[in-house]
């Protein structure tokens, strides 16, 4: 019987063991894939050379039965951590034009000034008027403010952004994107490894909720936040502070914990600590839900009528050239 427990507890040790083997190897590959310096030969040299190493180590600690291999793997696996922690974001690559200008504000009473405004006149991903302005909003004037999600593929994934309005009748929507390189595609993949960098974007809805819709083909929501004055003007600025400390000091965009829901999460918490967290913080395609558990979206209505009258693409693309974007969007269904 004790025979027996220890061949347990050896095979429980050699699955554990190949367990932390494949994941942190798989892990250190892709890290090297994605940020080593040079071309495609050169990182996949570098990927397929630590994927061998860890191997060939973890090989030699089965077939010798020894501790040092394992030794040698924790020292190598240090090596890389050091390196990874050195990269650093930075500020000066060459940006696509979309993301090429980062938002700042400053605040004077209840006069914000936001400088570096995005306003394209998009055509297609390729083809558009490139448009950047100061724009100032008076914050006593504010209004409203309208959850957006925006989804292109899976029914769990969407990308979320907030839409303030004024009573003058503008709309303007912030979202946390990433901050695309020239020629840079993005990948979910790509966000856990530093390879792209965050970027506060603040635009109309013409430019940010028009372009999902009527040009990348996406299925946009809005959901009117059941949420006071105080709290819209708080959040405001808590945008208008993240996109100044973002200017000031650059930082990676990750799928998971600095994302469009997570980094807005956050900001939510400075005005109420006690927020829950939840999955669909992460699965931000049912955030919907998420938002009506903790009352940002008016019980009056159930979360399935809620759903049915948020969807707004079919009355975006049918927007004309010329006509008011953010009313035709809200315009009563027909």
């Amino acid at each position: 019987m004790r025979n027996f427990l220890r061949a347990i507890g050896r095979g429980l040790a050699l699955l554990l063991g190949a367990l932390i083997a494949f994941g942190s190897g798989a892990w250190g590959a892709l890290a090297l894939w994605y940020q080593l310096p040079g071309g495609v030969a050169l990182r996949s040299l570098g990927a397929a050379l630590w994927a061998a190493a860890v191997l060939a180590l973890f090989a030699l600690a089965l077939l010798r039965r020894a501790w040092w291999p394992l030794g040698g793997y924790a020292l190598l696996y240090a090596l890389l951590l050091a390196w990874w922690s050195s990269i650093a974001p930075r500020g000066d690559h060459a940006w696509a034009d979309d993301v090429a200008r980062l938002l700042t504000g400053e605040v004077r009473g209840s006069v914000v000034t936001l400088h570096n405004v995005r306003d394209f006149a998009w055509r297609s991903d390729n083809d558009y008027d490139a448009h950047w302005d100061t724009q100032r909003y008076d914050l006593d004037r504010l209004v409203s403010a309208d959850a957006v999600l925006s989804h292109w593929g899976s029914a769990a994934i969407a990308h979320a952004m907030i839409s303030f309005g004024f009573d003058d009748g503008r709309h303007l929507v912030f979202s946390v994107e990433i901050r695309k390189r020239r020629g840079q595609q993005f990948s979910s993949i790509g966000g856990f490894f530093k390879d792209f960098e965050a970027i506060l974007i603040a635009a109309p809805e013409s430019d940010l909720i028009r372009v999902r819709t009527n040009v990348r083909g996406e299925y946009d929501y809005l959901y009117p936040l059941a949420i006071s004055r105080t709290t819209m003007r708080a959040l405001f600025l808590s945008y208008v502070d993240k996109a100044n400390r973002l200017a000031a000091r650059p930082a990676f965009y990750n799928t998971v914990t600095s994302n469009c829901a997570s980094m807005v999460y956050r900001m939510a918490r400075q005005l109420d600590p006690g927020l829950p967290l939840d999955p669909r913080l992460l699965f931000t395609g049912y955030l919907p839900g998420y938002l009506y558990k903790i009352g940002a979206l008016d019980h009056r209505l159930t979360l399935q009528q809620w759903n049915a009258q948020a969807r707004i693409t079919e009355r975006a693309r049918a927007s004309r050239p010329g006509e008011d974007f953010s009313a035709a969007i809200r315009a009563p269904r027909r």
